[in-house]
């Protein structure tokens, strides 16, 4: 099983995907702000992948993240039986 990157909050773009509470989520956008005083902090607003969920998360600089292991495709969408969603890999079938 292979190491995932890690990220620290100043590194979050749009298109990141990233772990949090065991979970994927994807950036959406990320702000830095370093303040006159206090800490620099990121405001994130992030895509829970599971669900579809928008959060808004604000991480420390010091704060870091593991790359989420998720793979992008295009699917066509086949029927759902009851129990299972079918999908279709244009790209394979």
């Amino acid at each position: 099983e292979g190491l995932m990157a890690t990220y620290y909050s100043n590194d979050f773009r749009a298109g990141l995907k990233i772990m949090l509470d065991g979970e994927p989520y994807a950036v959406e956008a990320s702000e830095f702000v370093k303040p006159g005083k206090g800490q620099a902090f990121a405001r994130v607003k992030l895509r829970r992948l599971l669900t579809g969920t928008r959060v808004e998360k604000t991480f420390k600089s010091t704060d870091s993240a593991e790359g989420a292991d998720v793979v992008d495709m295009n699917l066509t969408y086949l029927y759902n039986d009851g129990e299972f969603w079918h999908f279709m890999n244009n790209e394979t079938f």
